[in-house]
């Protein structure tokens, strides 16, 4: 049988300001990644998230991003390498101390935003992350874009890394996602996702934005969270994967 894990960034609210609708997506989901205040997010917004993954047993993962609130961990930075390792150590910690008390664990780490991308071509920058994952706990699963160097760059360091594939990005002929600033982008049609991430799961494929086919060898798909159908999408791409006979299942739990 097939087996995919879903994920979707959460506990991203910031005070009154809400961002996505975290406790129906912990109903779908079978992976959160959990933001860690850098990008997003408040302690108490976080720890409510956990506690929710806790009781439905959702697998958790600390959403690392750039010190970037006012730019939601999406503008291009360029921190120094000291700065960055030390960042990736405070966000895991902070989350690890916030699951602690929720009564669950942090088991993986997914860079956010910006930081995800520029990682994954980055080696600089990939390596600082990866440092920062080595030096609190190196048994924490990295969590990066599929057919990109980092998943290379990781896996010689020594850490384990999952590749995921996102539901609703559209992606360009080079295996890269289409930048947010371009018109297509975002895909918002519930069933067009669907069938496309079906496609993936049954087929290791999916179709560039130019109308290209192009290989992806995924362990997770992502349906972002901020988006306004994402409750919609995450429950229609549920629904269809499963109706195949397609396994939910976090990549945490073997």
């Amino acid at each position: 049988m097939a087996r995919i894990d879903l994920n979707s960034d959460l506990g991203e609210s910031f005070g009154p300001w809400p961002m996505g609708d975290d406790m129906s997506m912990l109903a779908i989901v079978t992976s959160a990644n959990i933001a860690c205040g850098f990008h997003a997010g408040d302690p108490a917004g976080v720890l409510s998230a956990l506690k929710e993954a806790a009781k439905r047993g959702v697998s958790v993962g600390a959403h690392v991003g750039y010190r970037d609130l006012v730019g939601f961990g999406r503008r291009n930075m360029e921190p120094t390498s000291a700065e960055l390792v030390a960042d990736t150590i405070y966000q895991i910690g902070a989350l690890r101390g916030l699951a602690r008390a929720a009564g669950t664990a942090v088991r993986y780490v997914k860079p956010h935003g910006a930081l995800y991308n520029t990682m994954a071509h980055d080696a600089r920058q990939a390596a600082d992350v990866i440092e920062g994952i080595r030096a609190i706990d190196p048994s924490l699963v990295l969590m990066a874009l599929a057919g990109a160097p980092i998943v290379i760059q990781a896996r010689a360091a020594g850490l384990t890394v999952v590749c995921e594939a996102f539901a609703d990005r559209a992606y360009n002929a080079d295996g890269s996602l289409v930048s947010r600033r371009l018109p297509g982008s975002v895909i918002h049609d519930p069933q067009a996702i669907a069938e496309r991430m079906l496609r993936l799961v049954a087929e290791g494929c999916i179709t560039a934005i130019d109308g290209t086919d192009i290989a992806l060898e995924a362990q997770s798909i992502c349906v972002h969270g901020d988006t306004p159908s994402a409750v919609a999408v995450a429950r229609t791409l549920r629904d269809t994967l499963i109706s195949q006979g397609i396994e939910l299942k976090a990549f945490t739990n073997g």
